[in-house]
């Protein structure tokens, strides 16, 4: 126990905490291409995990239990020649304070993937240029945005570094002749989220990420947690301010998404302390509609 504390305060309070790495997990699914070599799938994926997990993303040489965990998922639904397109799926998690819980901090399912390859090739990041094929664009996107999610979550406004590089890949690519990255596209294109976070007017959105985490679900273990549950729900409120205007930024429609079943498991309880679950419940339904059913509604 103490050794696990001492680790825990040590990601804390160390500035390379922050800046962690990526261990991900990458599958790549091409059944739909009936007759299509199989072979080269099974390249692309070794070299995407490859090139995702041994990249130094923030030049910090980190232990694998600083690193956070994700998972890339590519469904190939199309190919012409070296040209292939379809649909990747991206998530992570954090682990929670003194417990084996491990909180979503993203999950987004991309349905804009166009991108050049050619078996074997060497994989390169640079985040000064578009790389000419939209591979390692995308992938380097998605990740930035994971380590800007996981440092929110453990300081406040600790990502902003992270988001920065992912919002510069993003208009490097613009304008290439790839589909997902154009703010004119739509407003669930990687443009459109990266901006959604980077504006000043989402800081509240990201405070509440923090609030979220690190004041609430990181007390979680506490015997009471009607304190910390308090915490999760005030924090939650503050998205009162966009309810009329959340339909509108996909960055806050992808947090309601990632944590919904997670905010439901919460509260889905008596325990629920000093918390107004009637106004809790009515904003949940406002902001999450869709949840509305199976969810909010389920409320005690």
């Amino acid at each position: 126990m103490k050794n696990f504390l001492s680790i825990f305060i040590i990601l804390f309070f160390a500035g390379s905490a922050f800046s962690q790495e990526i261990m991900a997990n990458v599958t790549v699914n091409a059944q739909q291409l009936s007759g299509s070599n199989q072979q080269v799938y099974k390249t692309l994926e070794k070299n995407v995990r490859d090139f995702i997990n041994k990249t130094s993303w923030t030049g910090k040489r980190l232990q694998n239990f600083e690193k956070v965990k994700a998972n890339f998922a590519f469904v190939i639904t199309g190919r012409e020649g070296n040209r292939f397109n379809g649909t990747m799926v991206v998530q992570a998690v954090r682990p929670v304070f003194n417990s084996t819980y491990e909180s979503p901090l993203m999950n987004v399912n991309d349905t804009k993937i166009d991108f050049e390859y050619v078996e074997n090739e060497n994989l390169v990041f640079n985040e000064r240029q578009f790389s000419g094929k939209n591979l390692t664009d995308i992938i380097s996107f998605y990740v930035y945005m994971i380590l800007g999610y996981d440092a929110d979550s453990f300081q406040s406004m600790g990502g902003q570094q992270h988001f920065t590089k992912a919002q510069q890949i993003s208009r490097n690519a613009m304008n290439k002749g790839y589909e997902g990255w154009s703010v004119v596209e739509g407003p669930r294109t990687r443009g459109a989220l990266i901006d959604g976070i980077i504006a000043p007017s989402y800081n509240p959105v990201r405070t509440v990420f923090y609030n979220y985490h690190r004041s609430g679900l990181d007390n979680m273990y506490n015997q009471d947690q009607s304190s910390p549950k308090k915490v999760i729900a005030d924090a939650l409120m503050a998205l009162k301010q966009f309810e009329n205007s959340f339909q509108q930024n996909y960055a806050i429609n992808l947090f309601l998404d990632t944590k919904a079943a997670e905010i439901y498991n919460i509260f889905d309880s008596r325990n629920n302390g000093a918390v107004n679950m009637n106004e809790l419940k009515q904003l949940m339904i406002t902001l999450s509609p869709k949840n509305t059913e199976a969810r909010w509604n389920n409320w005690k």
